[in-house]
């Protein structure tokens, strides 16, 4: 599998480590309901199939954090984007398996 590292290009996924569902999102811990708020957010997790955004370190690469979205079903990445631009809605960079990786 190659990522295509927006920094980097397409890149091996050796270089890379994975660090979890990007979709999940963080309790208010002020909120009246935060110890099950946060419970659940630590214990109770899906398994999505299909298109799926995930969070990735380019460790031994550029070392930037990066989201990355792919089909959990067929394992194909279909575009990757800075963790920092997600907020803002940035262009995905589309994978090209065809491309050869920077040297």
């Amino acid at each position: 599998m190659r990522i295509p590292c927006t920094y980097c290009g397409n890149r091996q996924l050796d270089e890379f480590t994975y660090f979890g569902d990007a979709t999940v999102r963080r309790p208010d811990p002020g909120a009246a309901d935060a110890l099950p708020a946060f419970v659940s957010y630590v214990y109770d997790r899906t398994n999505p199939t299909g298109r799926h955004r995930e969070i990735w370190y380019h460790g031994l690469g550029c070392r930037q954090w990066l989201v990355v979205t792919r089909d959990i079903t067929t394992h194909e990445v279909l575009g990757a984007e800075p963790a920092r631009d997600v907020s803002s809605r940035s262009t995905v960079v589309t994978a090209k398996p065809e491309e050869a990786p920077a040297s």
